[in-house]
């Protein structure tokens, strides 16, 4: 009888790993361009900006998988870098949207061909099935109900 694998650690680790990795990748990249790369956390920025440029703090959030106040702070880090810029929602200035700059497109090249060569080397010893087991489960880790957090309305 096999003992199941610690799915937990397994995920955790791989997920440390794979951020050190491609800070590393990333960091080989700027040297090569002579010019400073993203952060992994500030690609997703970037990324999600360049399909949905204008988007809502919130959306963004959505769209990164994060806590707002983590997007806030993502995104203050990207604007002083030149990357991205906040400007207040023509229909409720109460809402901030977020724009790619012309800084932040340039990198997108670059950061795109080192994500596929990162993605190449991934899948590299897998079959396509495997690959759709694998993304399968992911997806379903994602879906998971969260644990209730403090302030959340609670419903007795």
């Amino acid at each position: 009888m096999s003992t199941r694998p610690k799915l937990i650690f397994l995920l955790n680790s791989a997920q440390r790993h794979l951020q050190q990795w491609l800070a590393a990748e990333q960091a080989t990249a700027a040297d090569q361009a002579g010019t400073p790369m993203p952060t992994p956390a500030q690609s997703g920025v970037l990324f999600a900006l360049a399909k949905s440029d204008g988007v809502t703090m919130g959306q963004l959030a959505q769209l990164l998988d994060l806590e707002p106040p983590a997007v806030s702070g993502l995104v203050q880090r990207t604007e002083v870098l030149g990357w991205a810029q906040r400007r207040p929602c023509e229909h409720d200035g109460r809402t901030q949207r977020v724009w790619l700059q012309p800084a932040g497109r340039a990198l997108l090249p670059l950061m795109t061909s080192t994500t596929h060569r990162v993605n190449q080397q991934l899948a590299d010893g897998f079959t396509d099935a495997e690959l759709q087991t694998v993304a399968r489960w992911l997806a379903h880790v994602r879906q998971l109900p969260r644990a209730p957090q403090e302030g959340d309305d609670h419903v007795a």
